[in-house]
């Protein structure tokens, strides 16, 4: 009889087998992080037993053991995940900044080890692990993306996914990364729609993020971060501004207002004030000269 593979995550019961056809055990996640000689150390008890004695397995035992999975042995299938749970717990670490419950991460990573070991071929004659890695990987950054606290559409993250998988094989059919415009037309969409999906993906970044750190205070984000618009040269320059529209006539000042602030032409200018467009030119030329003297 055919076990089922059981998680709980988020406080909800998660049958593996809805996802991928898995065998079961039940996975209950423990990390305590301790201080020890500069080093974080991190034990993970899972069912009880402490990663760092699960048994490692030589590529050859793990090619023998993929075999008997292939042919339908759920005890090996269990064994094998069970003694896979390290190669998880090492992807996972990358993501500790992040805020997430380390937890929920590691039961996330062990979805996408299930789903590796499911999709897996031994016919490519590639390590189980390398295939792994990206696997979990994925799996991780799906779950960051779609738990992340800004939303995206799930219309607008399809046209991304779609865009980095047409990407990854244009790469490697072209010998070169392909261009934006290359990748809209491989998937038949707008070239902006494109930008903006990838855009929409990328995980935020925090002004606090260190960026460099040599023995020293260490260089945040925000420490790049520079405000080009509100200098105080331009904050000067507005005021001159300012103070140099209020010198002129209501006219004028309505004049200048539609045609530099609201972008209309002379011509529109002229319609809504009813004088001629000769006027409007002549009056925006002596306003902008007046202004000079101020400024």
């Amino acid at each position: 009889m055919m076990k089922q593979l059981h998680f709980c995550i988020f406080g909800k019961s998660v049958l593996a087998a809805d996802m991928c056809a898995a065998g079961i055990f039940s996975i209950e996640v423990e990390i305590l992080i301790e201080q020890a000689g500069g080093i974080m150390a991190n034990k993970v008890e899972i069912c009880g037993v402490n990663t760092a004695k699960l048994p490692v397995y030589k590529d050859a035992e793990m090619q023998e053991m993929l075999r008997a999975i292939k042919a339908g042995d759920e005890q090996v299938r269990e064994k094998f995940i069970t003694g896979n749970l390290r190669l998880v717990l090492s992807v996972i670490q990358r993501f500790n900044n992040r805020g997430e419950n380390p937890d929920d991460l590691f039961q996330v990573g062990c979805i996408g080890l299930i789903k590796a070991l499911d999709n897996f071929d031994l016919s490519h004659g590639v390590k189980f692990s390398t295939y792994a890695v990206p696997m979990i990987i994925g799996e991780v950054r799906r779950y960051l993306r779609d738990n992340n606290s800004i939303r995206v559409s799930r219309s607008l993250r399809d046209i991304a996914y779609k865009a980095l998988q047409a990407k990854e094989r244009l790469s490697n059919e072209l010998s070169r990364e392909p261009s934006i415009t290359e990748i809209a037309e491989d998937i038949e969409v707008e070239r902006e729609d494109v930008v903006l999906a990838l855009d929409s993906i990328q995980e935020p970044v925090s002004l606090f993020e260190p960026v460099f750190h040599d023995d020293g205070d260490a260089i945040f984000v925000m420490d790049q971060v520079q405000d080009t618009k509100n200098t105080d040269e331009r904050w000067i320059e507005n005021i001159s501004l300012s103070e140099a529209m209020n010198k002129l006539s209501q006219r004028e000042r309505h004049i200048l207002q539609m045609r530099f602030f609201e972008g209309k032409t002379q011509m529109e200018v002229a319609e809504e004030i009813s004088i001629s467009q000769a006027q409007v030119s002549r009056l925006e030329k002596n306003a902008l000269k007046y202004m000079r003297k101020y400024v």
